[in-house]
Parts: structure tokens; sequence; C-alpha cells
């Protein structure tokens, strides 16, 4: 089931103005509205009945019994407890434990959020992609990397530059037969938008990596992919948005080798063989 009070959180910036103050009352007081009729709730929002009817409808339920229902189950989540909440009294064994359940949730809820028909488009976009750029700075530049290791297995020419001059560069040479993938968990990095504009300009594909919401990356690109975590331990580290994204390019990996089956089980054989060999 879902974390509902997780996905209105996440999805607050594209409320409209009466959703909104649906939305801030929810993520205030979730048990109160667990009591609450739907006339209740619409008064103490100063909305409509209607109101929160097309509410429900936003978030795709069948109805505000749904959402009572699935604001009941995220509260018996305990949120606290998976949110990670490493304390510098904890000992090793809790860290361990703590680390896992955080970086599990954060699976689950980018999971909860992706849009089936979005990932179809961009496989399908992948998979016939004379050449990828894949771009990103700091913890989604690591991702950037991995992506580009995991395509080059199948034999599908591909970029990742840490510099990114050198993305941009890159960018100014794809055509309408190319793919760029902007990764940027916030949206808003400057660097990764100007890559993807470039790329629309010379007509190629642009598919983002973000978080729900409004973004200038969401913006510029064609086909938005997104991810959604809680970083809630040590936030510089950006955790948990990078194991949502890492998560992310295995299910666009594996869906693009699986729809090329027949193309590519040879080149992950070799490149699987010609790796062995350094092992002792």
């Amino acid at each position: 089931m879902r974390d509902i009070i997780f996905n209105i959180n996440e999805l607050k910036d594209t409320f409209t103005p009466s959703e909104s103050k649906i939305a801030q009352y929810i993520l205030e007081y979730p048990q109160q509205v667990t009591n609450l009729t739907i006339n209740e709730l619409a008064r103490v929002c100063n909305t409509s009945e209607a109101s929160v009817v097309r509410f429900c409808k936003t978030l795709n339920l069948k109805g505000f019994q749904d959402l009572k229902v699935k604001i009941a189950a995220s509260i018996a989540i305990k949120h606290k407890e998976l949110d990670g909440g490493i304390s510098k009294d904890d000992s090793l064994s809790t860290i361990v434990q703590k680390i896992g359940n955080f970086n599990k949730q954060a699976i689950e809820q980018a999971s909860s959020v992706l849009d089936l028909n979005a990932l179809e488009e961009a496989v399908e976009v992948l998979s016939n992609a004379r050449r990828i750029d894949f771009s990103g700075l700091g913890a989604s530049g690591i991702v950037a990397y991995d992506a580009m290791t995991k395509f080059m297995r199948i034999n599908v020419p591909c970029n990742y530059y840490s510099d990114s001059h050198l993305q941009l560069t890159s960018a100014a040479n794809l055509t309408r037969d190319d793919v760029a993938v902007g990764i940027s968990y916030s949206g808003n990095t400057r660097e990764v938008v100007d890559v993807l504009k470039i790329a629309k300009e010379k007509s190629a594909h642009t598919i983002s990596i973000t978080k729900v919401g409004n973004s200038p990356l969401v913006e510029t690109a064609d086909i938005n992919l997104y991810v959604s975590s809680q970083e809630a331990i040590f936030r510089a580290g950006a955790m948990a948005s990078r194991i949502a994204q890492l998560n992310l390019i295995d299910i666009l990996f594996v869906s693009v080798a699986i729809k090329k089956y027949d193309e590519v089980i040879g080149y992950l054989e070799n490149t699987s063989g010609a790796t062995s060999i350094r092992k002792i």
C-alpha cells in the first residue's frame, strides 16, 4: 500500500489552491482526518465537499473513505522509525538496521510515484537510441556514471562526463536519433537543465530523472521519470535520493536489455567474460 501522506507531501506544490488547503491540513493533522466526515474536513479546510472529492481523484483514490484508510495506513507505518533517525548514541547494529530500513523505504517510495506509461516511453526511446548522453552532478553524477557503465555492457554508445562543460559540449553534437538523460533530484541543477535544453535544440529525445513536482528540469524534458525519497539522514549526503535513482537506472537497463534481448545477450556474455578473466 502506498504511503499516501508521503505522496501528498511530495505533490503539494502541484495542487490547486483548494487542494493545497486540504493537503496542508492532512499533513498537519493526519490522525484527526481519519475521524472526520467529508463535510467536516471541507469545513475545517475552508473549502467544499466537491473540492475534497476532486482532491481524492487527483490522488487516484476511489473516494474520501479510501483517503481515510490510506492515511490510517500511513500513520501505522511510523515514519519516525523509517526515516532513519540516526543518533550519535546509536550502536553499530542499530545503524545497520536503520540505514537498511531507510534505503528500503526509499525504493518503495520511488516505486509508488513511478508512471508506467512514462517508463514505457523512456524504454522505447532508449532502445532505439543511436547514442545516449547521461548528465548529472554530485550524487546524481554518480548515478549518471552507473548508468553509462550499465548501458555500455549491451553495446549502446553512451557518454558521461564529470565535467559539466564536457556534458554541454557532448549535448551540442546530439541528433534526433540520440537521447539525453538528465539526472537531478531537485530538478533545479542549472547545468543539467542546460544540457537538456541544448539536446532539445538538436532534436534529441530528452528524459529527466527527478523528484515529483514542477521544476526547470521537468519543464524541459520530453519524458519525466519521477523518484521520491525522504532525505532525513545526513541530508547533505543525498543518500536516499541516490538509492532511488540507482534503482530506477536498474529498471531502465533491465527493461531495455529485455526488449532487445536477442540482440544484446551476446554483448552481455562478452562483457562478462572480458571482466572475469581479470578475477583471481
